[in-house]
């Protein structure tokens, strides 16, 4: 990989980094019981959102259309709803498998070249697909990142006002 190459690898992961710190620092000290309470009519609350960025947006991405890894696929289908964490499932174990997953994007994107084309995509459920190389699932993964980072500023000011980064 060229030099130019790598710097704007580095470039988008330094993005998606920050924005990854806002999703995990907005909710820092957030009782276990806020994580799970519900904030909007969808019923949706913090804790589901981080698992859904953990499996359907980090895993799948990364692990599932970039390397096409293919137990990452099978087990696909074994989560019928990100959004849902059962009852048992405690808040670190979903926090950490967040961490976790972003790590092991980040060795994806580390050993890929920005131009590589993907290498999986599930035509059965989602038709053709819109992007084609790793750095536009980069870009589409921090958009995706970013956008659920302001939906947890906004449960969090709910839930007991806190706000995340306010310049007056």
């Amino acid at each position: 990989m060229t030099e130019p190459a790598k710097s704007e690898l580095h470039a988008l992961l330094s993005f998606l980094d920050a924005q990854r710190s806002h999703v995990l620092g907005i909710l820092d000290g957030l009782e276990p019981e806020a994580l799970r309470q519900p904030v909007l009519p969808s019923g949706w609350n913090c804790l589901g959102l981080v698992q859904h960025l953990a499996l359907d947006v980090e895993r799948f991405w990364f692990r599932a259309v970039v390397t096409g890894d293919p137990a990452v696929i099978e087990a696909l289908d074994d989560i019928e709803d990100a959004w849902q964490v059962a009852p048992d499932v405690p808040h670190t174990e979903v926090l950490d498998r967040y961490r976790t997953e972003a790590g092991l994007s980040d060795a994806v994107v580390a050993a890929t070249d920005a131009d590589a084309p993907l290498a999986w995509w599930p035509h059965h459920l989602f038709g053709p697909p819109h992007l084609h190389t790793v750095r536009d699932v980069l870009l589409h993964v921090i958009t995706e990142t970013a956008c659920h980072a302001g939906h947890l500023d906004a449960a969090r000011e709910l839930l007991d006002g806190r706000r995340w980064l306010v310049l007056t």
